[in-house]
Formats: structure tokens, sequence, C-alpha cells
């Protein structure tokens, strides 16, 4: 997947908050909506790319959102992180609020994941097809989504 260049993107060079705390306040977020934080940090991507991962059970259920450093100069690393988390933290506090209207996995439907690892994201069409009846099995009789009003 061909990603596009920081510079052409929000949240380039707009600030000096480390991207650290972008990261925590999105964990916050996270713990806020009554979901608990498995795993938060920067980490190897597709092709080395380094991106900032948090996973987190929330709802029962467990999810992986990866963020990934886009395209940058060398002498832009520390702007490219701090958009990245920027990004995240935003990212994560709109589905947060929409977890606490509609539910975890319909705000973040495509981060679920499977027991094999893998996200819903993740996989080609065939393979959600394969793996729709499992889905089902997995979300039980809990409700997926909850009604608004």
């Amino acid at each position: 997947m061909d990603l596009p260049t920081g510079k052409s993107l929000p949240y380039w060079k707009t600030g000096r908050t480390a991207a650290e705390h972008w990261i925590r306040k999105a964990c916050a977020e996270i713990e806020r909506a009554g979901g608990t934080i498995d795993v938060c940090f920067p980490s190897a991507y597709q092709g080395g790319r380094t991106a900032h991962v948090v996973g987190f059970s929330l709802d029962g259920d467990s999810f992986k959102l990866v963020w990934p450093l886009l395209e940058h100069d060398p002498p832009e690393a520390e702007a490219a992180l701090r958009q990245t988390a920027t990004m995240l933290y935003h990212d994560v506090k709109s589905r947060c609020i929409a977890a606490r209207v509609f539910g975890a996995r319909w705000a973040f439907h495509a981060e679920w994941l499977l027991p094999d690892g893998r996200s819903i994201g993740q996989l080609t069409t065939p393979e959600l097809l394969q793996e729709l009846p499992q889905m089902a099995l997995l979300a039980g009789p809990k409700e997926t989504r909850r009604e608004a009003g």
C-alpha cells in the first residue's frame, strides 16, 4: 500500500508536544471508554517502517491500532513521530466517543483481532468471507451494536 507523505497531511510541524504525550492521551481515552491497554509503543512495521501501536481490550474484545510513520526527510523524524502520534490520538478519541454510543466493535471494526492475531482489516475479501461464520461465533449472544437515542 502506498502511503502519503507526512507533509501532505494535517498536523505536519504544527506543534511541539512530544509524540509520547499524544500516545498517553490516546491510551487515556481508551481507558475513559472502559478499555484496558495491552500494548502501547512504537514498533517495526512493513518494510521496516516505524509505527505507533496501541493494543487494547474494550467491551470484551481485543483490538490493535497501527499508525505508520509517513514518508519524511531524515532530519524531520521527530516531526513525523509527532504527526503520527497526533493523528492516532484524534482517531482514537473520536472512535472512543463512537464506542460509547454504538459499541467497540462498531467503532473499531477493522482493528478487531481474530484468534490468529490478524485484524479484520488485514483480511482479503475471500478470507473475510471465509471468516464470517467464525466471527459470528466469536460475537456470541452479546449485542454488537447499541441503539442510539
